[in-house]
């Protein structure tokens, strides 16, 4: 059975959400518009859990108002987020070190001619850092066959690196 604070909070969200969400469309810069989704469930959220407090004779007006905190609320967080990575100091504009071993060309042709499953599992290892244990859960395989599919993935791109060395 609905209880008479649903009932009231359905009605609240059908007659006046869409006011809400255009209110805080028109308002919504410097925020992105992927926000306004999170802007008006907060908002409804805060509606919700306060709403022996909406007055019957200005529910649109005190909606907006919670809207409007809602906006302030993101507004400040975004600056605070902003203000942040600016005392972060930026990397040095060096490649990193995927950049710098694809830029060989030898590694990259190497890489090129494993095939997709070998050098998949050879960058998940080598580059991401996964050792064999989480290849294993990664691909629901035994820690063990895991283990043999990455010794061979090494092996053949070995044999692929060295052979385009000789030739």
């Amino acid at each position: 059975m609905v209880s008479r604070d649903e009932d009231r909070f359905t009605r609240l969200v059908r007659e006046h959400s869409p006011a809400v969400g255009n209110y805080l469309r028109r308002r919504l810069y410097p925020l992105s518009p992927a926000d306004l989704d999170d802007l008006v469930e907060e908002t409804l959220l805060v509606v919700w859990r306060r709403l022996d407090d909406v007055p019957d004779d200005a529910e649109l007006p005190w909606m907006i108002g919670v809207a409007r905190n809602v906006l302030r609320n993101a507004r400040r967080s975004k600056n605070r987020r902003v203000a942040f990575e600016a005392t972060l100091t930026p990397s040095r504009d060096e490649p990193s070190a995927e950049e710098s071993v694809v830029a060989d060309t030898t590694v990259r042709e190497a890489l090129s001619s494993l095939g997709d499953d070998d050098r998949e599992f050879l960058l998940l290892h080598a580059w991401d850092g996964l050792d064999t244990h989480e290849l294993a859960k990664l691909y629901a395989i035994s820690t063990n066959a895991a283990a043999v599919r990455l010794s061979r993935a090494q092996r053949r791109f070995r044999e692929l690196l060295s052979a385009s060395e000789d030739g």
